[in-house]
């Protein structure tokens, strides 16, 4: 980068802090979805403050900019842009938390915050309130999981919805405050999501309409009491009344419960079981047979559920039997537990000798430390789903693993689906028959997002060293989104190769979304291609 806008940044950043193309590409270009991208180059920033000076040089020398938080959009294309010719601003760097309320639990941080940075915070001030936690682990960002959208398992499923206030640095490197803000002041806003006047905020959600700087969210007070049910659904005719009694426990059961998920047997033992190598059939994949094995040596049901009470003892008391009234009709091995009980089966489930032993070492150590997500302490229990199709899975005892640099393979088709027993009964067909055509095991999760509709999240699990796997995977991908959508099937977001797709499922929209944009960024340099 010799040309005059990396010039200027490296006079106001630091030579080190920008990177050439070559250089850039090395950092930042290995992507679990096994795209490739050709990078402009890459600019570190130390201070919110320098986001503006970066922005302004940018529309002065007309460069396109794609701002990343930590890089770990693993699944949906890590730390790459959707377009081409794109220089990175890396916001990583930017870790403070910058206030907490602490009788509110609101707490306003940059974008570099990570999970694991704000539970070490809370836990430093003696303050009880959950990290809004998620399986991608605690090396991600707070602040971009709840621009994008993401949500959990915790009270506070849904993150966007937690968002009470955000400033942005816009295209032109001017500042957005949001009017209630800049009225009455950050104490007050920071209290009120939706603000006054027009709500703007949600402007800066799943889109490049500004560089997000610091965002302030509201945390869960951390509950006297949780516990967590796990059932069996014992045959797959059974998915219909698990999913039925899945949206009368959100009906009924409020803000004691929290995120309710149903797996399906392979996407259990992705998280108990390596992958069966040596007895996959001709397809390359799990033969039905042998599915059928590992479920009973691993005592895994067609469909598991998991669902999490919070409150205290005597309302989780009491939610518990009333999901143990909606569950006892279909369900099998209805089991509910506490952080402190999964601690003490995983202990002792050591002392098993043998391979039945050892299935339950890693089931019983799976629990644990699903439970301790569920409290709201970040983890890495999810994480090895990334290398379950990999024959080298992550490092024993690893300090912490990064899916991109160690070469999985893992794409997310995440559609939303109707919490109706024959909609899902449909959507997991489909699921099967479009996965498996294409060389994937159907690994399928749903989630409740309220008492309407799932999240059900499928991993496009692949070889990414084999070109032809690659391939197969993003085809995988398009067959889902193309062929679901014609089914009522359609996600809550989108990995960087599918977004260009927008344009043809939805041209008014994305009309409307250029055009919008084009106000603030007449050049389109800032995230050029995302979501629009």
């Amino acid at each position: 980068m010799t040309d005059e806008a990396s010039r200027e940044w490296r006079e106001l950043l630091g030579s080190t802090q920008v990177d050439d193309p070559q250089a850039a590409l090395q950092r930042y270009g290995m992507d679990t979805t096994g795209q490739n991208r050709r990078l402009a180059g890459a600019l570190r920033v130390s201070e919110g403050a320098q986001v503006q000076e970066v922005m302004q040089i940018a529309a002065r020398h007309r460069r396109r900019l794609h701002p990343i938080s930590t890089g770990r959009n693993w699944g949906y294309g890590t730390a790459l842009p959707p377009g081409q010719d794109c220089t990175l601003l890396d916001l990583g760097g930017l870790r403070k938390i910058l206030n907490f309320d602490r009788e509110f639990g609101v707490v306003t941080l940059e974008p570099g915050v990570t999970q694991d940075d704000l539970v070490r915070f809370l836990d430093s001030q003696g303050l009880r309130y959950l990290v809004p936690v998620t399986g991608a682990g605690p090396s991600c960002s707070v602040l971009a999981n709840a621009l994008e959208r993401g949500y959990g398992v915790t009270p506070y499923t849904d993150h966007f919805s937690a968002v009470t206030d955000l400033q942005a640095v816009m295209p032109d490197g001017s500042l957005y405050r949001g009017m209630l803000t800049e009225a009455a002041g950050e104490d007050l806003a920071r209290l009120f999501r939706w603000g006054i006047g027009c709500y703007t905020h949600g402007l800066f959600s799943q889109s490049g309409m500004g560089v997000v700087t610091q965002m302030s969210i509201a945390l869960a007070p951390r509950p006297e009491s949780v516990m967590v049910c796990l059932f069996s659904v014992p045959r797959e005719e059974l998915l219909e009344q698990a999913v039925q009694a899945v949206r009368q426990a959100n009906q009924r059961l409020g803000g004691s419960l929290g995120a309710i998920n149903l797996m399906n047997r392979h996407r259990m033992l992705s998280m108990s079981a390596p992958y069966p190598w040596e007895q996959l059939g001709p397809d390359g994949l799990i033969p039905a047979e042998v599915l059928k094995e590992l479920g009973r040596q691993y005592q895994i049901a067609p469909w598991t559920g998991f669902a999490t009470l919070y409150g205290t003892p005597g309302m989780v008391r009491a939610a518990k039997a009333e999901l143990r009234a909606l569950l006892k009709s279909f369900a099998k091995r209805i089991l509910f537990i506490t952080p402190q009980r999964a601690q003490t089966l995983s202990r002792l489930a050591q002392f098993i000798p043998g391979r039945a032993g050892a299935g339950l070492q890693r089931l019983t150590g799976t629990l644990a430390k699903s439970l301790d997500l569920v409290s709201g302490r970040p983890n890495q229990t999810a994480l090895p789903l990334a290398y379950w199709r990999k024959r080298s899975g992550p490092a024993e005892g690893g300090v912490s693993m990064d899916p991109g640099n160690d070469g999985c393979g893992l794409i997310w088709y995440a559609p939303l689906v109707p919490m109706q027993g024959a909609a899902a009964r449909r959507y997991a067909h489909f699921v099967h028959q479009h996965t498996r055509k294409h060389g994937i095991e159907p690994l399928i999760t749903f989630t409740s997002l309220g008492d309407r509709v799932f999240d059900s999240t499928v991993p496009i699990l692949f070889d990414r060293t084999d070109p032809g796997a690659a391939a197969q995977a993003q085809a995988c991908l398009l067959a889902l989104l193309r062929e679901g959508r014609t089914q009522g099937y359609f996600p809550y977001r989108l990995p960087i190769s599918a977004m260009h797709l927008l344009r043809e499922f939805a041209p008014q929209a994305t009309e409307f979304s250029r055009r919008l944009h084009h106000l603030h960024d007449p050049g389109d340099l800032l995230a050029p291609e995302r979501y629009r």
